[in-house]
């Protein structure tokens, strides 16, 4: 058997494996290709007046008060202030609830397009772990992981299976460009043979920046991979912090922040930083000159909690190779690194994906099929009639 038959069967088994839980990622993919933009759309009505925007803004430490008056259930676990004077402040309880509030007056307009936002979370959460949840999550996770493993692997396996067997001008038209008139399996193939094709580079992109997202070991061979060490496991903001909000320190650090990001960023367009402080070491303030998808765009500051006083800037370009490719490869995977218009490349493959496993799977439906009712065609015909239809 030739190397090209196994990596067709391969393929073809990783498919119908892997199949539905690649269906079902790549199409909330889609729907998730342009959240921000749309959530951002949907809460434009809560930004602040030019009435309020005419007073002084209020100390942190009252925003943050505010919005955990509203929601006494959760404790706060990062707020984002952006440079926007009239934009609101973020409060983010955790995963479960986000809360905007005035920075002039303290008043809470609501928890924003929460329909708009639990659209997206729901969909988040299929994408990312089968909508699972407790600890049947870790579950859903392995599976998606494996799931961006096999694909990974049919993606690369179907370059290999694309080339027409006979090399002719003709055979690379038909597997590049669809064809009219088709129907069935002929459509099907030919589909997935064209979009297979056209939607490859991306497909790696995203399915390789999966793979790493879902195993912490191909993240450790990215950083390997450019000469880096991988970092260790840290501790969550609120482990190493422990007991209640400091809203005095945070007022004193979230100002000397302000100050230090017009210097270091004059172009600053948030800072955000997560809670509880922690008062036994630099707290960190994520500045951020872009638009949340830029790696290159964000540092840190690191602020000494007893001086109030900054005692390292954090760069992109102070970064060692292997935790800058990193970082890229959680907005490779949305598209979000190349604006608007990677944005819409990657809901394209994304969509080409979800053809492709139906098509993929209805071959191989249509290929058992035959096999069951005792077709007098070998394996090895119907291969050759795949590889060159």
């Amino acid at each position: 058997m030739t190397l090209r038959k196994i990596l067709f069967w391969l393929h073809l088994a990783a498919g119908v494996t892997a199949g539905i839980v690649i269906l079902l990622m790549s199409a909330t993919g889609v729907l998730l290709a342009f959240e921000r933009q749309i959530v951002a759309f949907a809460e434009r009505d809560l930004r602040a007046t030019a009435g309020d925007a005419s007073r002084a803004p209020l100390p942190l430490s009252r925003i943050v008060t505010a919005a955990a008056a509203a929601a006494p259930d959760a404790k706060p676990s990062n707020v984002i202030v952006r440079s926007d004077r009239f934009a609101p402040v973020t409060v983010a309880f955790g995963r479960e609830r986000t809360i905007f509030v005035n920075p002039y007056t303290g008043a809470i307009p609501g928890d924003g397009a929460s329909r708009v936002r639990a659209f997206f979370e729901a969909n988040e959460s299929l994408h990312r772990w089968l909508a699972m949840k407790g600890n049947a999550r870790d579950r859903g996770k392995a599976i998606t992981g494996a799931a961006n493993l096999a694909f990974l692997f049919i993606v690369l396996s179907g370059l290999v299976i694309w080339i027409p067997r006979r090399r002719t001008r003709t055979a690379f038209r038909n597997a590049m460009f669809f064809r009219r008139g088709l129907r069935g399996r002929a459509r099907d193939f030919s589909w997935h043979h064209v979009l297979g094709i056209w939607a490859f580079l991306p497909l790696v992109a995203i399915v390789f920046s999966a793979v790493v997202i879902s195993y912490p070991w191909a993240s450790r061979l990215v950083y390997r991979a450019f000469g880096s060490a991988p970092p260790k496991q840290q501790q969550p903001a609120n482990e190493r912090a422990g007991g209640k909000l400091d809203v005095a320190l945070l007022d004193r650090l979230a100002s000397a922040a302000r100050i230090e990001a017009g210097r270091v960023a004059p172009r600053w367009q948030s800072i955000s930083v997560r809670l509880p402080l922690s008062s036994k070491g630099p707290v960190a303030f994520a500045l951020d000159e872009g638009n949340g998808a830029r790696p290159d765009k964000r540092s840190q500051l690191m602020i000494d909690p007893k001086t109030a006083r900054v005692v390292e800037h954090k760069t992109y370009a102070g970064q060692e190779a292997g935790q800058q490719a990193r970082a890229w490869l959680r907005w490779i995977h949305t598209g979000e690194a190349g604006g608007l218009l990677g944005q819409l490349v990657a809901m394209l493959a994304s969509a080409a994906a979800v053809v492709l496993a139906y098509t993929g799977i209805a071959l191989a439906s249509r290929r058992f099929a035959r096999l069951l009712r005792g077709a007098p065609a070998s394996s090895q015909q119907l291969l050759e009639e795949e590889i060159n239809a």
